[in-house]
């Protein structure tokens, strides 16, 4: 039995070597997920028959993993590593849901590529105070580890989070030289090596 997280569309494997459960669909001889969740593998007993693939859906728990609790929720406090940067918005993938503080500092668990939830930072989101002077990329770049707040679960493809309060912000960056970064300030971090600043919105350190 394997979990694996995943969203809707997403290919899960092949009928030819296994059979579609519950929270799948199939497509072109392909089965695909048809809700957001963890994939789980099942074996059969019967060495003829394929193993079923299924997304369990949140609240129910066939296989004993607990799969709403990975799910991100309103209120919800999440890591994120910024993936695209734009004049408006922020486009983030989603990698812990209400981390702990190992999960903060655990930088190689950070940065595995699983497919993750997506998100979006709109500009008015980013922090409590003159939201309309925000520029987004004096706030953040794209590779730099945030820790946001999920308010709104948005649309089939992506959640919607925000920064705004002294706990949000950055928590992992790299400096425009490739070095770690640690922070300076609420809006600025400062590279280890150089000395040198690059402005961020920071997060007060848990």
């Amino acid at each position: 039995m394997a979990s694996t997280l995943v969203v809707p569309g997403q290919i899960l494997g092949s009928t030819s070597s296994h059979q579609p459960g519950p929270g799948t669909h199939v497509y072109e001889n392909n089965i695909l997920a048809s809700i957001i969740g963890r994939s789980v593998v099942l074996r059969t007993d019967k060495q003829s028959s394929k193993p079923v693939i299924s997304v369990p859906r949140p609240g129910t728990n066939p296989t004993g993993i607990k799969s709403a609790s990975s799910l991100p929720n309103v209120g919800s406090t999440v890591l994120c590593r910024i993936t695209r940067v734009q004049q408006r918005q922020v486009a983030a993938s989603i990698l812990v849901v209400d981390p702990s503080p190992q999960d903060v500092t655990s930088y190689t668990r950070l940065t595995d590529d699983d497919m993750q939830f997506q998100a979006v930072l709109r500009r008015e989101d980013v922090r409590t105070h003159e939201k309309d002077k925000v520029v987004i990329n004096d706030m953040y770049r794209v590779g730099d580890i945030i820790r946001a707040s999920v308010i709104s679960l948005g649309d089939e493809r992506n959640y919607y989070i925000s920064t705004a309060g002294n706990d949000f912000g950055v928590v992992v960056a790299t400096s425009d030289a490739g070095n770690a970064m640690v922070p300076a300030s609420w809006k600025e971090m400062r590279d280890v090596v150089t000395g040198q600043a690059e402005s961020r919105k920071v997060a007060k350190p848990a």
